[in-house]
Formats: C-alpha cells, sequence, structure tokens
C-alpha cells in the first residue's frame, strides 16, 4: 500500500467571501502539508491535492467540519508521492471555465440527472443513446469510453459552441456526458437542458469514480484517462485495459504525454522517448527550428547539433540574412 494518496473533489455551493475562504484555505494545506492546485469562487471550491494518507485523512476532516462541505465527495487515488510540487489555492470567477457570461447556471437548481457507474455502463450499451465526452480533444486522444463521441475542441469553454453547430447530430437523442470528476459535466448537462435537450444524464462522480467502483472497474473504457498533475495519466480499466492512442509522429501505440517544446505552441502530443529525441519534441518543423525551443535549451545543442538532428529526418535550419 502507498502512503501517499491524491484527493479529487468539487462542490457547487455559496461562497459569501471567496478571497477570505481562500486565504484560510491555503493556511489550512500548508500546515497540513498538503500540495495542488485548488479553485475558489463564489459558486465552490474544485480541487486536487496530494499528501500522505494521514494529511488527507485530516484534510478531509476538515473539510467537513464546514456544514458547506459536510457531504464533499472526495474520490481517492493512492501514488507514489506528491503528484503536484506546490499547493495552490486560487480564486477564478467559475471553478470550471465554461463562460456562459449571462446564461451563467447554477448546478443546484438545473442539472442533469445523475447516473451512478452501473447505470452509466447501460447507457454505454445502448444503441439509442449518444455518450458524449465533456473534455477536451487531448484527453479524449489518450484514452475514453467506447463509442464515445469526440468534440472537436481545445478547451472546455469551446463544447457550448460545439454543440450549438452540430446541435441536429443529438437534439432528438437521449444524451449522456461524462467527464474526469463530474464537476464539468454539472453545469454542461444543465446548459444542454437550457438549449432545449429533453433527456440529459451525467456520470455521477465522473471517470474516476467509474473506474474504482467495484461493479465496473472501468470496464468498456479504452486508453487511459488524462489528469492534470504531475502523473500526467493513470489507468481506469482494470478488467480489459487496452492501449488506443497514437504516437504523434509515427502512429505507434503510445500512452506518454508531452507538450511540444515550443513555448509559443505548448501543443501536448503522445510520443515516444526516442521520438521526442528525434523531433527535438517540436510538433511541426516551425516548432523545431524555433529560436525558443526548450527541447534545445534543455539539452544545450548547438546549431550545429540542430543541423545534424533535422538532417536525420530530412530538414534542415532556416537560411539567416
Amino acid at each position: 500500500m502507498s502512503d501517499y494518496r491524491v484527493l479529487l473533489y468539487y462542490k457547487y455551493v455559496e461562497i459569501e467571501n471567496p478571497e477570505e475562504f481562500r486565504v484560510n484555505h491555503l493556511n489550512l494545506c500548508n500546515e497540513l502539508g498538503l500540495k495542488g492546485r485548488i479553485l475558489v469562487s463564489e459558486e465552490g471550491m474544485n480541487g486536487t491535492v496530494s499528501g500522505t494518507i494521514e494529511q488527507t485523512e485530516s484534510y478531509m476532516k476538515a473539510v467537513k467540519s464546514d456544514e458547506r462541505f459536510a457531504d464533499m465527495f472526495f474520490k481517492m487515488d493512492p501514488a507514489e508521492g506528491h503528484a503536484f510540487k506546490k499547493m495552490h489555492v486560487r480564486y477564478r470567477p467559475e471553478i470550471v471555465s465554461l463562460q456562459l457570461g449571462k446564461d451563467d447556471l447554477d448546478p443546484n437548481q438545473i442539472t442533469g440527472q445523475y447516473l451512478e457507474p452501473e447505470e452509466f455502463k447501460a447507457a454505454l450499451e445502448d444503441d439509442n443513446t449518444i455518450v458524449l465526452d465533456a473534455r477536451n480533444d487531448y484527453e479524449y486522444d489518450l484514452g475514453h469510453f467506447r463509442g464515445a463521441v469526440r468534440p472537436d475542441i481545445r478547451s472546455f469553454r469551446e463544447l457550448p459552441e460545439w454543440i450549438k453547430e452540430n446541435k441536429e447530430k443529438f437534439m432528438n437523442k437521449r444524451v449522456v456526458t461524462y467527464c474526469t470528476g463530474g464537476v464539468r459535466c454539472e453545469k454542461f448537462s444543465g446548459w444542454l437542458l437550457k438549449e432545449g435537450f429533453e433527456d440529459v444524464a451525467q456520470l455521477h462522480g465522473g471517470i474516476h469514480n467509474y473506474g474504482t467502483h467495484p461493479k465496473t472497474q472501468g470496464e468498456l473504457w479504452d486508453g487511459k484517462m488524462y489528469v492534470f498533475d504531475e502523473r500526467i495519466s493513470v489507468d481506469i480499466n482494470r478488467v480489459d485495459k487496452t492501449v488506443i492512442s497514437k504516437d504523434w509522429f509515427d502512429g505507434t501505440l503510445c500512452e506518454r504525454y508531452v507538450n511540444c517544446a515550443n513555448p509559443k505552441c505548448n501543443r501536448q502530443i503522445i510520443t515516444s522517448e526516442e521520438n521526442e529525441h528525434t523531433y527535438l519534441r517540436g510538433c511541426t518543423h516551425e516548432c523545431r527550428v524555433s529560436p525558443e525551443n526548450r527541447y534545445v535549451k534543455e539539452h544545450n545543442l548547438s546549431q550545429e547539433d540542430v543541423s545534424d538532428r533535422l538532417a536525420l529526418i530530412g530538414e534542415t535550419l532556416p537560411e539567416t540574412v
């Protein structure tokens, strides 16, 4: 058994003075020795933290001692150590950025029907149900539920516009949506209802809850689940695990994510260590030859070194004036 674990949680609840709450909560986390990232807003709290079992037990007890969070649902993962380098508690206008503006909604007032893991599994096997992934494209590409629809989006706030552009594909169907821990689906499913979708449901507790539930154990999930911490990805399917994601450069099966070395791009790409070195961690030729390429700087490569590497893949440095 690991001595560390990661907690994933959220709660939509009114916080009257979020800045005061933020400061006090950061002090609590620091006193306990936790590391992680927590967002605080007038509409609630959304966080992921890591620590020892003792530290996380103390944290959960402290959080639940506040009557606003007495029923907080904590998802837990064992970990080899801290999943974060630092502890941040930040204020944001929303605890997950959907940016609906004047059309913003309160999930406590309107949200899709909750499906427990076994009910969600039945929905996956129902040909008359549309299962919609509410995450970003790079998250989907690493792993997803079989048959789920992949929205062509790079960030969650793009999802409503994508739905509007593809509305006719789903409007008269039962729509079931899912995300990592459930927080994105709370608002998104409510937004679908406001848009006129009549039969909308969401996976309660998200993918994480589905993967740890004793009756489902992640069955019908392919690949890994992307997570926003040092681990990058975690296993979900404990029944018949498969690898589905492909290397950006050669299309071979791979589950290793890196960020493009060009800071102006920073695209997340799946690639092996070998191809990372071969292609200077640049997703395109332009990124490989960028003067700001972080891979080149990290490895102290000279222009001659870069030129030699590029020659091996049939590319050259741009001519200088």
